[in-house]
């Protein structure tokens, strides 16, 4: 016990020295060293608070930036130029974890991810510029992978007993009743009454726990609550809204505000510290 809080210590004083200024998110090119593996299929990069995001030589440099935007505010959420829970930082970039963006979702299949797994690079969350979608009529996907990032290598692991992606846990706890049954595969039907019924059978019971606790959250901070939204998710997510998850999910509702966890509590709108 006394080495993993001597640990927590010493990651805690290296993301205390990383984040010392807040994010300027200036492109630039990707740095040598331990990263040096990432020049072979990618070209921009960002840092965001010790957090790397790389962007394929077709990614639109400002889709990019905009997704680092995205992540500090999710870090940050006041913005007052620190993170709000240094534990999670830290164990995000304990897990070197990573952002990568490519042009399109063809673009993201074609990757070789061995390359950069082969030197340790394992946590990485991939998004592509079609989906990125700033000040832009459709929804940004940014608002759900980038979320994803912060909160299946962040989050699951500074809470495993709490946020852990596996059956027992809090998390697991609220999913198991917001599916209506403990299912460690995705069932053919979901019984009645049941508010998440994702239906994609590539997304095991891990993928479940990170998706459902993307809507509580964003449905909490008001990113699904449109006419146009609410119908495209209607299949897979009931509660579009603060006040029906309150209501009818009270668990992951006091989960997901609970102070101590400094989840956000604002949604990210692409405008990090600007007056």
């Amino acid at each position: 016990m006394l080495s993993r809080i001597f640990t927590l210590v010493l990651l805690c004083l290296v993301v205390s020295r990383t984040v010392a200024a807040p994010p300027t998110f200036k492109i630039g090119p990707i740095p040598s060293g331990e990263l040096d593996v990432f020049k072979k299929q990618f070209t921009y990069y960002i840092n965001v608070f010790g957090i790397h995001l790389f962007g394929t030589a077709t990614t639109p440099p400002a889709k990019l930036r905009h997704a680092a935007v995205i992540l500090a505010e999710y870090l940050d959420n006041d913005e007052d130029g620190k993170p709000d829970n240094p534990k999670v930082l830290a164990t995000m970039v304990q897990r070197k974890a990573f952002l990568f963006m490519t042009a399109n979702e063809r673009a993201l299949d074609r990757l070789d991810h061995d390359v950069f797994q082969d030197t340790g690079f394992h946590h990485g969350q991939g998004q592509f510029a079609t989906e990125t979608n700033p000040g832009g009529d459709g929804f940004d996907a940014s608002l759900e992978e980038v979320l994803h990032l912060v909160t299946h290598e962040g989050y699951a692991y500074a809470y495993p007993e709490v946020f852990g992606e596996k059956p027992g846990t809090t998390l697991a706890n609220c999913l198991d009743m917001a599916r209506g049954g403990h299912f460690k595969r995705v069932p053919r039907r979901y019984p009645k009454g049941a508010w998440f019924t994702y239906d994609d059978r590539s997304c095991d019971y891990g993928c479940q726990c990170a998706e459902y606790l993307y809507w509580a959250v964003t449905s909490v901070l008001g990113a699904q609550d449109t006419p146009r939204r609410r119908e495209d998710i209607g299949q897979e997510w009931r509660l579009y809204n603060r006040e029906l998850v309150k209501t009818r999910d009270p668990k992951v509702y006091e989960l997901i505000t609970d102070p101590k966890y400094k989840l956000p509590s604002r949604l990210p709108d692409g405008k990090y510290r600007e007056k």
